[in-house]
């Protein structure tokens, strides 16, 4: 069964795509499908349970689409187009259904192990983008291959350890990035109180205390991150830094960070 917070970000997700049928189509095909559900759980309780990580599963996905669905708007509102606009390939909407495939699926690869998981999470993803594709373009093999592409780009790209082109790609990196608020690592944290590598991370996570989204004073995106601790700050300069530097959607993001009660730290 989903789970008060999937809910939520599922209603929140839709609502952000009111006016784009095609990519709602894909979110609503993408959170009634019981195999995907299943996948998510299953990558998030090896990721948490047997790997000690953060949350890889269907919160995660689901933040990470919305995150990616807000900032592809906010580049839009801004005249900024996705690669698909530009190449002439596609529209703003299939370039939205592309970032929604990928966030939603990403860290399938989880399930199998951590190392080289974008790869496959993409192997693991490629038959359920085309069935999912089939529903939303029944004829139009060209949109089905466009999409399948890009989405699959964002999949392998997310690590930021692999070169990516595309604005939609792009915006999966930074996108999976900003989900960093605390509740990511409470699990991890209730269930092992044993001091080991890589406790960083989860202690920085549970430090973050917001991240919001909005458009930004000299660029068309600006993330404020706001933490109860320093500590935080391994975070932004070790996690969602790179994954910004990383992205074709670099040169239009604005980053702030701070503790609260501070004077705020700008990044870019």
């Amino acid at each position: 069964m989903k789970s008060p917070k999937e809910m939520a970000l599922e209603r929140k997700l839709l609502a952000q795509l009111s006016e784009h049928p095609e990519a709602r189509k894909v979110a609503e095909l993408l959170t009634s499908d019981e195999e995907i559900q299943v996948m998510q759980d299953y990558a998030n309780s090896v990721s948490i349970i047997r790997l000690g990580y953060n949350d890889h599963g269907p919160v995660h996905m689901r933040q990470v689409a919305k995150n990616a669905v807000m900032m592809m708007h906010l580049l839009k509102d801004a005249g900024i187009q996705g690669n698909l606009e530009k190449d002439k390939a596609g529209t703003f909407d299939e370039s939205l259904a592309a970032v929604i495939l990928a966030s939603f699926l990403h860290d399938l690869g989880m399930a199998v192990g951590r190392q080289d998981h974008e790869l496959f999470s993409a192997t693991l993803s490629l038959p359920i983008i085309t069935r999912i594709l089939k529903q939303v373009y029944p004829d139009d093999i060209q949109k089905l291959v466009a999409v399948r592409s890009l989405a699959l780009e964002g999949i392998v790209g997310h690590m930021a350890n692999r070169k990516i082109h595309s604005i939609e790609a792009g915006i999966i990196l930074v996108a999976d990035g900003c989900d960093m608020e605390k509740g990511r690592a409470r699990i991890p944290i209730a269930l092992s109180t044993e001091p080991k590598m890589g406790d960083i991370h989860k202690y920085s996570a549970n430090s973050i205390e917001s991240v919001d989204i909005t458009a930004g004073a000299n660029k068309p995106i600006r993330i404020i991150v706001e933490m109860s601790a320093e500590v935080g700050f391994f975070q932004i300069e070790e996690v969602l830094f790179p994954k910004i530097n990383s992205s074709p959607v670099k040169p239009y993001i604005e980053l702030y960070a701070g503790v609260q009660g501070q004077e705020q730290k700008r990044y870019l």
